[in-house]
């Protein structure tokens, strides 16, 4: 009964961390990036992750109710039953009653799990009335950006240089060339991948959809404030995977078009292939690669 003691007081002490957390969480995590010491998640800037955000609150009650259920259980036992009090211990093996509802109950609270899950699946893999559409194609170790509604235009995107980085820009997430959207417009996502599986995360956005080689993923985001967001690829993609950053700037509409059309002269003229700051990694292997054997007289 000692065992089950501790391991009652162990999950007391674990919900009043949960609790604390929660407790913490809002006048800490303040920002569209990550911060030193942050608890909690990144304010929600979309719909989806808003919803998201919503959801994880609900198991978090459901679990804390859990929590405390089975920690007043245990208390009980560890006080009905212990040796002093029940010295003749009950030789019961079966109840049935008991057995049904550690049965259904389960169940039942995976169904109520399960619904509100199947709904926001739904909401953030059906893509509303998309005003434009992106394509994202992650690339070892950068990513490019297409915008086939705005004249076609791509360009790549890589981790900006050390000696580059402003002192307002963070460490390993500021990039050269950003994504930019119009904030408060629905747009479409398209993802794609040309050598391994990458995956393109930006928290505040709840937005994560894999680069897979061959296939097309698509989902949406919708902005809802203008600033600065980031994120990372979180797909385990090579030596390079944690310095492939995402940069996301959301302004106006009016900026946005003025954007576009500096875009479509700057990128016209640098086609991403041609980009100054290609990506020296990719260089360097294609300078590195063993060369083809020469092809036989027979052939």
């Amino acid at each position: 009964m000692s065992g089950k003691c501790s391991t009652g007081w162990s999950v007391a002490a674990g919900l009043a961390l949960t609790v604390l957390g929660a407790v913490l969480a809002p006048a800490l995590a303040l920002a569209e990036a990550p911060h030193p010491w942050q608890m909690w998640m990144q304010p929600a800037a979309s719909p989806v992750a808003e919803r998201f955000h919503e959801f994880h609150h609900f198991l978090l009650i459901l679990i804390t109710c859990i929590s405390v259920f089975v920690l007043a259980l245990l208390m009980y036992v560890c006080v009905r039953f212990r040796a002093s009090a029940n010295p003749t211990p009950s030789q019961t093996t079966h109840n049935t009653l008991i057995e049904v509802l550690w049965t259904v109950v389960p169940v039942l609270i995976l169904v109520v799990i399960a619904i509100p899950s199947f709904k926001l699946m739904y909401y953030m893999d059906r893509v509303p009335d998309s005003k434009m559409t992106i394509k994202v194609t992650g690339h070892q170790w950068y990513w490019e950006y297409n915008y086939p509604d705005q004249g076609n235009f791509s360009f790549n995107s890589n981790l900006l240089d050390e000696k580059a980085r402003k002192p307002d820009q963070p460490r390993l997430l500021a990039v050269d060339n950003p994504l930019v959207v119009p904030v408060g417009t629905n747009i479409r996502v398209q993802v794609a991948g040309t050598d391994v599986i990458h995956s393109w995360f930006v928290p505040s956005f709840g937005f994560q959809t894999y680069a897979v080689v061959g296939r097309l993923n698509e989902a949406w985001i919708n902005v809802e404030k203008e600033g600065t967001y980031y994120g990372e690829c979180n797909q385990i993609c090579g030596v390079n995977h944690a310095f492939m950053p995402i940069e996301v700037k959301v302004v106006s509409q009016a900026a946005f078009d003025k954007w576009v059309a500096d875009a479509k002269k700057k990128y016209a003229a640098n086609p991403p292939a041609e980009a100054p700051g290609a990506n020296p990694t990719q260089v360097a292997a294609a300078e590195t690669a063993p060369a083809a054997p020469p092809a036989s007289a027979g052939h």
